[in-house]
C-alpha cells in the first residue's frame, strides 16, 4: 500500500482548492495503514486534519460523515467540525477542523490519580450519552446525517464478527490468523447470549488519543468505526486499558470513577455487561495478536517471551468460552 503522500496531495487541492499551505505535519504513530491522517496548517493561520483512505474503501469515510453530525445533533459531546469530504483522485478523505482543548493521551502519563480520576469519570458520563441512542437492532452505518442514520442491520453476533473481521484485514502480520478463526467460532457458539445486547450507537475506538476535553465539554475524534453494537463492548474497551494504568490499586480506583461516569448519566451499566465481558476479553485480545510484531517494539521482554505469554493468555481466554 502507497504511503498516500499523493492522495493527501490531490485531497487538498480539492478540499481546499487556492489555499497556501504553511506546513503539513503527521499526527503520531498508528497501526492503522489503511488511512493517512495529517494536520495542515495553512498560511491564513486556519489548520485542518485531513485524513485520506488510502487503501480507496470509502466506507470509513461514510460512516464518520455520516455519525459526527449526527451526534452534534443528539448528544451533549463535542465532535469535531466536517470542513471538507470527497473523492479525489479515487481516494476518499475528510477534512476536519481542530477540536476545542486537548486529548488526553499526552498529559495522562503526568496526572496524578486523583487527576486521572476525575476526568476520566468525565469520559464514562461522555460515552453514556452518546450510549443512550438507541435503536432497534444492530449493525453497520451505512450513511446519514444530523436526522439520522442509515444502518446496515444483523444480529449482533454477526455485527461483532464483521468487526473481527475488520480487524483482521487491517493486521500487521498474518502469524495467529487462526486466532481470529477461533475467536469468530467462539462469538458464533455464544450467539444466544451476545444477541441479547442492548443495541446503541458506540464510538468503536473511545482510546485516549481519541478523546478530548475542554473545561466544558468532553468529545470524541475518528467515528469511522462506530457502529450500532453492544455499550457494554465499548465500556470494557475502556476498562481493560484502565486497568493496565499504576498499580493495581490505581486501576481499580479509575474504573470505579469511570463506572460513576457513567452511571451518573445512564443510572445503570448496560443489560448483560458482566455476562457478556468473557466473549470481550478474547474479541480484545486480537488487537494484539494481530499486531504481534509490532506490539514487541513496545514490551519489554523478548519477542519469544511476548509470543508465550500471548499464547497462554489466548488460550485461557478461549477456554472459558468452550
Amino acid at each position: 500500500m502507497a504511503d498516500g503522500t499523493e492522495a493527501v496531495e490531490a485531497a487538498l487541492d480539492e478540499a481546499f482548492p487556492g489555499r497556501a499551505v504553511e506546513e503539513r505535519s503527521g499526527t503520531g504513530p498508528s497501526w492503522n495503514d489503511a488511512n493517512r491522517t495529517v494536520r495542515v496548517d495553512f498560511a491564513d493561520g486556519d489548520a485542518a486534519f485531513l485524513k485520506v483512505a488510502v487503501d480507496g474503501d470509502g466506507s470509513r469515510i461514510a460512516t464518520e460523515r455520516a455519525v459526527i453530525p449526527y451526534v452534534a445533533t443528539h448528544c451533549d459531546v463535542a465532535v469535531p467540525r466536517i470542513l471538507a469530504t470527497g473523492t479525489a483522485a479515487s481516494t476518499p478523505y475528510l477534512a476536519t477542523a481542530p477540536m476545542d482543548g486537548a486529548n488526553f493521551h499526552r498529559p495522562w502519563a503526568d496526572w496524578s490519580t486523583d487527576e486521572r480520576a476525575a476526568e476520566i469519570e468525565r469520559v464514562g458520563a461522555a460515552l453514556a450519552e452518546i450510549h443512550a441512542r438507541e435503536f432497534d437492532r444492530h449493525g453497520r452505518v451505512v450513511g446519514g446525517d444530523a436526522g439520522g442514520l442509515t444502518v446496515e442491520t444483523g444480529s449482533w453476533t454477526e455485527t461483532l464478527v464483521a468487526e473481527i473481521e475488520r480487524e483482521r484485514r487491517l493486521a500487521s502480520t498474518d502469524r495467529y490468523d487462526h486466532y481470529f478463526d477461533e475467536v469468530i467460532e467462539a462469538v458464533r457458539a455464544n450467539a444466544a447470549v451476545l444477541d441479547r445486547a442492548p443495541a446503541a450507537l458506540v464510538h468503536g475506538d473511545a482510546a485516549m488519543p481519541n478523546v478530548f476535553r475542554s473545561e466544558s465539554a468532553v468529545g470524541f475524534i475518528d467515528w469511522e468505526i462506530a457502529h450500532v453494537g453492544d455499550p457494554a463492548r465499548e465500556l470494557h474497551r475502556v476498562e481493560d486499558r484502565l486497568a493496565d494504568a499504576g498499580d493495581a490499586a490505581d486501576g481499580e480506583r479509575l474504573v470505579v470513577a469511570f463506572r460513576d461516569g457513567y452511571r451518573r448519566r445512564a443510572d445503570t451499566l448496560p443489560d448483560g455487561h458482566a455476562e457478556r465481558a468473557p466473549v470481550y476479553d478474547a474479541v480484545r485480545l486480537l488487537g494484539t495478536a494481530g499486531f504481534f510484531d509490532r506490539h514487541v517494539e513496545h514490551v519489554d521482554r523478548t519477542p519469544a517471551e511476548a509470543a508465550e505469554r500471548l499464547e497462554a493468555e489466548m488460550e485461557c481466554r478461549l477456554d472459558a468460552l468452550r
